[in-house]
């Protein structure tokens, strides 16, 4: 019942102190003033109504800074929209026609009187924020936890508070200094001895990384009308290791995230993309560390430049090359849905990739595999699926284009000699159907509905491939970060030095929970998730004091990553 009473409280206390602002104004403007602040709130509920639909969290003031990067909220809308939405316009719209009658007809609105509304206002914020503060300690230490933050002080307080914390980022940077940085990182775990079976089993060879758009682990394997969704990743991982409990931890930086853990091993930032917000900082990257063993090293994405900052951040993280949209041919009929399509896409890099002095790292994000998951019907290899929803219905068949794409890209690099010398790594780059359209997928695997179901469906596949090497399941549970450690030693490079939240994916231990960016963790005994602590082998909701220790861990290094990046100390480090 406190859940419902704050979900009251809350908003009421900050809609009060927003519309009295209108109070400080003649009796001419006031109504107009008070219209207008009226609108903007909608405006504002309505938005961070149509970005939670999709993506499960709440608009941030680093959304809004680069809102063109958002991507999903453009030509989709509409698939966003609920009937429903209609009564927020409608309000609107009723209180300016109430509005204009009261003007025609000389109908007084009596401003109430000021101090007593304030004192009103201000002891209803007051009284959400300490119960909350009662319920949850760590509510304002951790913004991270957006959803628990709205529900608790309101979508209106919470935006304030969210600002609050954008405006304390600059200062973490101009504050910090050497000591700060020593500091910081002795607080830092020890990274684990790598697998000598497996250590630089791939050096000296070139790279090829594929990003697989939006691509869930669920559709490995899985087949529709006896139609498989993946058949050239089903045999390519019979030969390759093979990594079925890795899960995605990006957040609002959704690609560009996955990138920066990749090659960072930090966290992404929890309100915004570190693409974005710190691209001037100082990375030790595998860009970077390869560059030291005569690495050549390139992005290939048929997309504008610009675009989540890729330009500028590419610098930052030491790759030589980006070939951007401006190298490719982009045509109406080459292009579906966000550009290009997978296959001209590939077709196209090879001439790119040939360029490229050897040894090389060579990064390909693809598009075509993105919401709402459009497709031209000549490349439609299966028929769409039948959930009942269709953008898993049209998920499922766009996730077929780009598995052939892939096997195109890979049999026209054994054509031109480029195969055999390289270790190729595959990995979905974060998830592709979002909690409001999981129902979908829950009737195409027969599961049933649950927060633990939710937290399965965050896998995405990871497949690295050196050709010649035998096949091998690594059942370890990891998160998207682990892969920059992994890769590491897979090229025989050590990590002992480097400061990393990356775990070495051949020898993590299972009683390092697999930390997600909004505090969610999996450990091998427990689940955190939607406030609540769930035993992993019953399913069982269990007392909050079981996850304790984890919850305590995971604080602990989301705070850590976000001192380095904020403060840029890595420059401070040798």
């Amino acid at each position: 019942m406190l859940d419902y009473f704050l979900l009251f409280l809350g908003p009421l206390a900050s809609i009060m102190l927003f519309l009295g602002c209108s109070f400080f104004f003649s009796k001419n403007v006031r109504t107009v003033v008070f219209l207008i602040v009226y609108v903007l709130c909608t405006a504002l509920l309505i938005g961070n109504l149509l970005y939670y639909r999709f993506y499960i969290d709440f608009l941030t003031a680093s959304v809004f800074m680069q809102f063109s990067n958002v991507g999903g909220l453009g030509s989709s809308t509409v698939e966003l929209f609920s009937p429903f939405d209609l009564l927020l316009i409608i309000d609107v719209l009723i209180f300016t026609w109430f509005v204009i009658v009261a003007k025609k007809q000389r109908i007084s609105i009596k401003r109430p009187k000021r101090k007593v509304y304030g004192i009103t206002a201000t002891a209803l914020f007051a009284a959400s924020l300490g119960i909350s503060h009662l319920q949850n300690p760590y509510l304002l230490h951790t913004d991270y936890a957006r959803d628990q933050l709205v529900s608790s002080l309101g979508i209106y307080n919470y935006q304030v508070i969210n600002l609050v914390h954008s405006l304390r980022a600059p200062a973490k940077e101009m504050l910090a200094n050497q000591s700060v940085a020593s500091e910081v990182t002795a607080d830092m775990e020890e990274p684990a001895p790598p697998d000598l079976d497996v250590f630089g089993m791939a050096t000296g060879k070139n790279v090829i990384l594929i990003s697989l758009e939006s691509t869930q682990q669920f559709v490995i394997n899985e087949t529709i009308d006896g139609e498989e969704l993946t058949p050239f990743l089903n045999d390519l991982i019979k030969e390759s290791f093979y990594f079925p409990n890795i899960y995605d931890q990006t957040a609002q930086g959704k690609s560009s995230d996955m990138e920066f853990m990749l090659d960072t091993g930090f966290y992404p930032l929890s309100s915004g993309s570190a693409f974005v917000r710190r691209y001037t900082n100082t990375y030790k990257s595998i860009p970077s560390l390869l560059k030291e063993e005569s690495y050549t090293s390139a992005a290939f994405h048929a997309n504008d430049a610009t675009f989540w900052n890729r330009e500028l951040m590419y610098d930052a993280l030491g790759y030589d090359r980006f070939f951007s949209k401006e190298y490719y041919d982009v045509t109406d009929e080459l292009s579906v849905n966000y550009g290009l399509k997978d296959k001209p896409f590939f077709e196209q890099s090879i001439p790119l990739l040939q360029k490229i002095e050897q040894p090389y790292m060579a990064k390909f994000i693809t598009l075509t595999n993105h919401f709402p998951f459009l497709l031209d019907e000549e490349d439609q290899l299966i028929e769409p699926g039948d959930t009942g929803v269709g953008v898993v219905d049209r998920y499922l068949a766009t996730v077929r284009y780009q598995d052939a794409a892939v096997e195109q890209f890979i049999t026209q690099l054994k054509e031109e000699g480029l195969y055999e010398n390289t270790m190729f790594v595959l990995y979905g780059d974060h998830y592709g159907i979002s909690r409001q359209y999981e129902s979908g997928v829950h009737t195409l695997l027969d599961q049933a509905e649950t927060t633990l179901s939710h937290i399965d469906l965050q896998k995405i596949p990871l497949v690295i491939h050196i050709p010649g090497q035998t096949g091998q399941t690594i059942e370890t549970e990891g998160g998207q970060i682990d892969i920059h450690s992994t890769l590491l030693h897979l090229l025989g490079l050590s990590t002992e030095d480097n400061l990393t939240f990356s775990h070495d994916l051949f020898t993590r231990s299972a009683e390092v929970p697999v930390i997600f960016r909004d505090g969610r963790f999996v450990s091998n005994d427990y689940v955190y998730a939607d406030h609540t602590c769930f035993e992993r082998s019953s399913g069982d909701i269990v007392d909050d004091a079981s996850c304790a220790a984890d919850q305590e861990l995971v604080r602990e290094q989301l705070n850590l990553s976000d001192e380095f990046l904020l403060g840029d100390l890595l420059r401070f480090i040798d």
